[in-house]
């Protein structure tokens, strides 16, 4: 059989780390072949090998069975290889229209930009992913969500032969995902050959044909996605098994509070929400994009002002009007964008643990002591198994797991009392999931007050003792956490426009 692409032996070394070993792919016409492993198992490495982003180290690639060497992404989109990373790479001051079709806009006569070509060819991009946005509003006012369907409407503009998904889904609402699935479905009829790396189980079952499982940067083995149970996929992954079994929640009704809000109300985006957390407990947050769980979490952290409501800790009234208040308050905020708001990516393992809290490390005459910086590196990496060659490696390096856990690292070291985690799994592999669910519950048993933001109903209700349902910037019920509540009583809440709640069962 002659492959779209295939790739062969393909190996590929960073400083200090090996990170593809003798690695094999192929990808056939009008299929969809899901590349799976955890975090740091070389999937966004050799895919960014096939689109021309880095070059390979040793091996061969092959499209439509003749040797290719693509030096860099355009020689790979003149492949027809298109790829929608992980992270998203739009320009936030740019139309969507000019994101879109960046480097091949339309002219007139000597050489001005046809605007209305412009937005009118994005349009129709947008109609075919049923994306109901303006081409010329600016990306930096748009949701992460719906800047991830602009990316994705950016990789569709080049009509490519083989399209690289990695994590299309992972800021996307069950509706916008069956949205895109319907335009895989298009792709893979007229031949597209489609790579989906995602973390989301559920969707390898519904949308791949095969599955391959790379780990530690090896090839492990290629299946057939309708034939192998998940279970199987998963220890492929991992080189173990994984607990599914949800635990039980402790009861923490005589808890004190630990942090309670007021009426808190902000234009539109917030609207009259009170609700409380307590010591012990992790309070999960669900409902669909736009119901203002975010923007509740950022004003509780004094990113974005309040125009009423009380905000208090442990039975105090407190006026957080910026995140440093907040953090001089005992409230940590893992924000659902890390890459802008969580890391400094550029700088170190032991540097982006120490930001939060320097003046540890910082002597009377200002000057740093590297030394205890790297011990409690050091013993951040141990304890939260931070999978990385040493405390100095920049946090760019490494997979998007474990910069989550130098996120939460930085935090525990502040010891704040109340933490706030949006989308803490988000790009996160099964393996390393369980992990974060660990170190949450471990942290709500010593007393932490855990606020859990997500878009996975399965996450929110594995996790939390309670779970607060938003529609519209309204709270519109709170309901049980575990098996007393079901998938169908949280979208019955999260839909709910018409009157609000206090609680429900």
């Amino acid at each position: 059989m002659t492959y779209l692409v295939e790739l062969k032996g393909i190996e590929k070394r960073f400083p200090g780390v090996h990170a593809l070993r003798n690695v094999r792919f192929d990808l056939r016409p009008g299929e969809v072949h899901a590349l799976m492993g955890e975090n740091g198992a070389g999937k966004s490495t050799l895919m960014k090998i096939m689109s021309g982003i880095y070059t390979r180290d040793g091996g061969e690639m092959l499209v439509d069975g003749v040797p290719v060497n693509p030096e860099g992404p355009r020689a790979a989109q003149e492949l027809g290889i298109g790829i929608i990373h992980q992270e998203l790479s739009l320009m936030n001051d740019l139309t969507a229209a000019q994101n879109v079709l960046i480097g091949r806009e339309p002219r007139r006569r000597f050489g001005r930009l046809d605007e209305g070509a412009l937005n009118a060819r994005t349009a129709e991009i947008f109609a075919s992913l049923n994306l109901a946005m303006d081409p010329r509003t600016k990306v930096s006012t748009q949701t992460i969500a719906r800047q991830q369907l602009i990316e994705i409407a950016k990789a569709l503009s080049y009509n490519p032969r083989v399209l690289i998904m990695d994590e299309p889904t992972a800021a996307l609402n069950d509706a916008e995902i069956n949205e895109l699935f319907k335009v895989i479905e298009k792709l893979r009829g007229d031949g597209v050959g489609i790579v989906y790396i995602s973390h989301r189980m559920d969707e390898i079952k519904r949308i791949a044909d095969r599955v391959t499982i790379l780990r530690d940067g090896a090839y492990i083995d290629t299946v057939q996605a309708a034939d192998t149970p998940l279970s199987t996929i998963i220890q492929l992954m991992v080189g173990r098994e994984v607990p599914q079994d949800t635990p039980d929640i402790p009861d923490t009704s005589n808890s004190d509070v630990a942090l309670e809000v007021r009426n808190l109300s902000r234009g539109k985006d917030v609207r009259d929400v009170s609700f409380d957390v307590r010591k012990g407990e992790i309070l999960g947050f669900a409902g669909l994009m736009g119901a203002g769980r975010t923007e509740v979490a950022r004003i509780i952290f004094g990113a974005d002002p309040r125009d009423s409501g009380d905000i208090l800790i442990a039975g105090q009234n407190v006026d957080i009007r910026s995140p440093d208040m907040a953090v001089q308050a005992g409230i940590g905020y893992l924000s659902e964008d890390r890459k802008h708001f969580g890391l400094a990516i550029d700088m170190t393992v032991r540097a982006n643990i120490a930001m939060a809290n320097l003046g540890q490390f910082t002597s009377r005459a200002g000057v740093l002591d590297e030394a205890a910086m790297q011990r409690t590196a050091d013993k951040y990496i141990q304890q939260l198994d931070i999978r990385t060659p040493s405390d100095l490696q920049e946090v760019r390096f490494l997979s998007g797991g474990n910069q989550q856990k130098v996120v939460i690292a930085k935090w525990l070291l502040r010891d704040c009392d109340v933490l706030i985690f949006d989308e803490p799994t988000r790009g996160i592999d099964v393996g390393a999931k369980s992990e974060i669910y660990a170190l949450l519950e471990e942290l709500a048993a010593q007393g932490r007050a855990i606020i859990v933001i997500s878009s996975e109903l399965p996450e929110v209700m594995r996790l939390s003792h309670r779970i607060a349902v938003m529609c519209e910037g309204r709270l519109t019920g709170i309901l049980p956490g575990g098996a007393e509540t079901t998938q169908e009583q949280i979208m019955k809440l999260a839909t709910q426009t018409d009157k609000i709640k206090e609680t429900a069962s």
